[in-house]
């Protein structure tokens, strides 16, 4: 995707221009695609440089900056290992992509022309050690969104646990090899704490929260359009479809209102939604059924188009894979923000809602108690009190005033403009960065050794296998090389020493 000449804001200029290059899986829609987003943008409008690249980017379904020449996206490395193998295998896929993206860079020279100062990664860390040993003196940063071993699911069964014990080993060991360790929230910080003491004791995490784009936006749609949604008293929900998102606590909770409760009121579960990712696919089709069994009505739609026409008798309006545009448009008419995940390493959604001047009904725990504060910029409940949710929904859409909820909406956005503004976040990133460049780096002997172990095993495989051949063995009988580890061909059985003598 070819960059265009950015808009610079007025942000205050870094000290030394830098080149930063940004490895992200899968640069698709969700609060970590938006958190590389923002923090790129925010360091080229710092003066620096900034490049990403991806194993895939979607343009029908990414963030505006990542296909309309805002940033610097290259997709390199999607066409040899798939995203899973029979919608398994996801995490050996993920790492093998990695792999693959960073040494199809490295030997096509794309990385050395670009002469990178610092390496950001996120997500995931396996391939940071490559990036080590291929370039030992350049700044490795990695932000960590969450510990994956406690993200992946399905360990209750014995194998399961037993196929993620290399994957969470390694986890550990290539976050080793970063210079700089960044986590998203205070909640984040514990429980790396918890996982990984050693690398903690050995590694200073440092927090950088997320942010929002601080700056006023001009709204482009009709503003007879934003009246008719403002007409329903919209409850809205941004997730994910992901069974983690626990979006059936939202539709449990409207459910509670009873029918006169949710007169003129919907509810509006948007979000990312990706086909060829199954659970979005199977998790969508769930939680439709489940508000049908509840006696709701509902509609699935992927356009502003076809959600304004909706008829009025819907109760849950699924939108799938918002854009920009449809989300701020969302915010803009919604009377609150519902945001139902449990333990939520941070969670972005919370300070869009705020920066809209939308009150927060959010679960207590995680992110949200760094985001929201109760009583003022909105509400934490329990997830598992259903019935105080439904209290909250019927407080604000049946009970509350247009002065109330104003006073909760300037709380809100005064919140994020003074602690999680896309300023403050690329300051504190450029000068975590430039702290990096005087730390002692780590030695890649352990690389260097896994190198050759691995260079070893695939010369001695090779010549196993020539070996086998007549005319090929003749020829490798005058090399010095023999092999390492299998014996000769089994055909000839063990040589004796005047054998040996004579062929080696």
């Amino acid at each position: 995707m070819a960059a265009a000449t950015p808009t610079v804001t007025a942000t205050a200029k870094a000290t030394i221009p830098q080149t930063l290059l940004f490895f992200h899986p899968d640069l698709g829609i969700g609060g970590a695609e938006r958190l590389i987003i923002d923090a790129a943008v925010g360091l080229q409008n710092r003066g620096h440089k900034v490049v990403i690249f991806t194993s895939h980017c979607d343009p029908k379904h990414c963030f505006d900056e990542a296909r309309n020449g805002t940033l610097d996206v290259r997709v390199r490395g999607n066409w040899l290992i798939p995203a899973s193998v029979l919608s398994r295998f996801s995490i050996i896929c993920a790492i093998l992509r990695q792999f693959h993206l960073i040494l199809w860079t490295y030997f096509t020279s794309e990385l050395s022309l670009l002469e990178p100062d610092a390496f950001i990664v996120d997500q995931l860390s396996a391939g940071m050690p490559w990036l080590r040993y291929l370039y030992p003196q350049t700044g490795i940063l990695f932000y960590c969104h969450f510990p994956d071993l406690l993200l992946a699911q399905g360990r209750s069964s014995w194998w399961k646990r037993a196929y993620r014990v290399p994957f969470d080993a390694l986890e550990q060991w290539s976050m080793s090899f970063a210079d700089s360790i960044v986590v998203n929230s205070g909640f984040t910080k514990s429980v790396v704490g918890r996982v990984w003491p050693g690398l903690v004791q050995a590694k200073d995490l440092q927090i950088v929260y997320p942010c929002v784009d601080v700056r006023e936006k001009t709204f482009e749609e009709k503003e007879e359009s934003i009246a008719a949604w403002h007409d329903r008293g919209i409850i809205l929900s941004i997730n994910r479809f992901e069974r983690k998102k626990d979006i059936g606590l939202a539709i449990n909770a409207y459910a509670g209102l009873r029918k006169h409760g949710r007169k003129g009121v919907r509810l509006v579960l948007a979000g990312g939604y990706d086909n060829r990712i199954q659970e979005n696919v199977v998790y969508h089709k769930e939680l439709v059924s489940f508000a049908e069994s509840l006696g709701l009505k509902t509609a699935t739609t992927k356009t502003i188009v076809t959600a304004l026409n909706v008829p009025d008798d819907v109760d849950v309006l699924f939108l799938l894979s918002v854009s920009n545009t449809l989300k701020e448009m969302l915010l803009k008419s919604a009377r609150l923000l519902i945001y139902t995940p449990s333990n939520e390493h941070f969670g972005i959604v919370p300070l869009e809602a705020m920066l809209a001047e939308v009150p927060v009904l959010a679960a207590n725990t995680g992110g949200p108690l760094e985001t929201v504060v109760n009583n003022k910029t909105g509400w934490l409940c329990s997830p598992e009190d259903i019935d105080s949710w439904t209290a909250v929904m019927n407080n604000v859409v049946n009970k509350l005033s247009e002065k109330e909820l104003k006073i909760i909406g300037a709380a809100g956005k005064e919140r994020v403009k003074n602690e999680f503004s896309d300023i403050k976040m690329a300051e504190r990133l450029d000068k975590i960065i430039t702290e990096m460049h005087s730390q002692e780096r780590r030695g890649c002997q352990e690389v260097s050794s896994l190198v050759l172990t691995i260079g070893v095993v695939l010369f001695d495989t090779a010549y196993h296998f020539a070996s086998q051949n007549k005319s090929l063995s003749r020829k490798l009988g005058s090399l010095l090389f023999p092999p390492f580890t299998f014996t000769t061909n089994a055909e000839q059985g063990p040589m004796n020493q005047s054998e040996c003598d004579q062929r080696y």
